[in-house]
C-alpha cells in the first residue's frame, strides 16, 4: 500500500479529532475547518479516516482550536508513537498489496477475531498448511515463500493483540499440505491454546448462526470495528455501520462455538485419527 493511502490508524486519529473538535473546542466542523484554513469537506474525509494525516496537519488543527498546549502535546504524541511504518509500508514483490493492508490495520487493533469456514486462519497457519493453501489457490512458485514471509510477519501481532479464532469443524479435515501438514497444525492450534490464545470450534452442523463466508473483525480505539472479509475474487474492508452485523454475529458465534476446553478434546481427538 502506498504511503498516501489511508490506514487505521487514520481512522483512530480522525475519530478524536472528531471528539476534540466536538467535546473540547465545541464548535460546528464548518467553523473549525475555516478558522484552520481548510475546506469543510477536507476536514470531514479527515475525521473519518478517508485520507492520510500527518503529525504537522494534527497539530494546525489543535492550534486552531485553541486546545491547551499540555493536551495538543499528549495528543501529538501518541499521534507520533502511532505513525512508524512497517513492512507493509515497503512491498514485497509478489505479495497482493491487499496484504500490506490487512497488516497496517491488525498494527493498529486492539482486537481481532478470526471467523473461518475453509482454511485455518493464516495468522494460525504452519509453513506447510500456507505453502499448501498457497497452492491450492494458484500462487505461483515463485512468489510462495515470499508470501509465506509475509505471513510470518503478520503472525507477530498475536503476542501484541486480543485475539479470538472461531474454525468451523470441517476445516480441521482439510489435509492442505498433506496428512503430515494437517497433524502438524492440529498441534499448532493446541499449543496455540497454551499461549493464551483463544480456539474455539464451529461444530460441523450447527444451525444456529450462518456464516457464508471467513472474515476478520477488528477493533480499535476511539473508532468503529471494521471487518476484513475475504472472497474468491479478493477480499475487501467494511466499515462503519456495514460492520455491526459482523459485529451481531460474534455474539451468536460466543453461544453456539466449543469452549476452548471442548474444543481441545475435538482437535486431539481428530489427531488421534489421523
Amino acid at each position: 500500500m502506498g504511503k498516501s493511502d489511508p490506514r487505521a490508524r487514520d481512522r483512530i486519529i480522525g475519530a478524536k479529532l472528531r471528539a476534540i473538535r466536538t467535546e473540547r473546542a465545541e464548535i460546528s466542523l464548518e467553523r473549525a475547518a475555516e478558522i484552520a484554513g481548510w475546506s469543510p469537506s477536507r476536514l470531514s474525509r479527515t475525521e473519518r479516516g478517508l485520507r492520510n494525516i500527518t503529525t504537522d496537519e494534527v497539530a494546525t488543527l489543535l492550534t486552531a482550536w485553541r486546545i491547551p498546549a499540555k493536551e495538543r502535546e499528549e495528543v501529538l504524541a501518541e499521534v507520533q508513537a502511532g505513525s512508524s511504518s512497517g513492512w507493509w509500508d515497503r512491498p514485497l514483490p509478489g505479495v497482493p498489496a491487499e496484504v500490506g493492508a490487512v497488516a497496517s490495520y491488525e498494527a493498529d487493533a486492539v482486537e481481532l477475531v478470526n471467523v473461518a469456514i475453509a482454511v485455518v486462519p493464516g495468522l494460525l497457519q504452519t509453513y506447510e498448511t500456507a505453502l499448501g493453501v498457497m497452492r491450492a489457490d494458484g500462487f505461483p512458485d515463485q512468489d510462495v515463500e515470499t508470501n509465506w514471509m509475509a505471513r510470518l510477519r503478520r503472525q507477530q501481532i498475536l503476542a501484541k493483540v486480543d485475539y479470538t479464532a472461531y474454525i468451523g469443524e470441517s476445516v480441521l479435515r482439510n489435509a492442505y499440505g498433506g496428512s503430515d501438514a494437517l497433524r502438524g497444525q492440529l498441534a499448532h492450534l493446541l499449543g496455540a491454546q497454551d499461549r493464551a490464545i483463544r480456539v474455539r470450534i464451529i461444530p460441523a452442523h450447527q444451525t444456529q448462526v450462518l456464516i457464508l463466508h471467513s472474515w476478520m473483525w477488528m477493533r480499535f480505539p476511539h473508532t468503529t470495528p471494521v471487518v476484513h472479509v475475504e472472497l474468491s475474487p479478493g477480499a475487501f474492508f467494511i466499515h462503519g455501520k456495514d460492520a455491526a452485523p459482523y459485529t451481531a454475529s460474534l455474539e451468536q458465534l460466543d453461544r453456539v462455538a466449543l469452549s476452548q476446553g471442548d474444543s481441545r478434546k475435538l482437535i486431539s481427538d481428530l489427531m488421534k485419527e489421523l
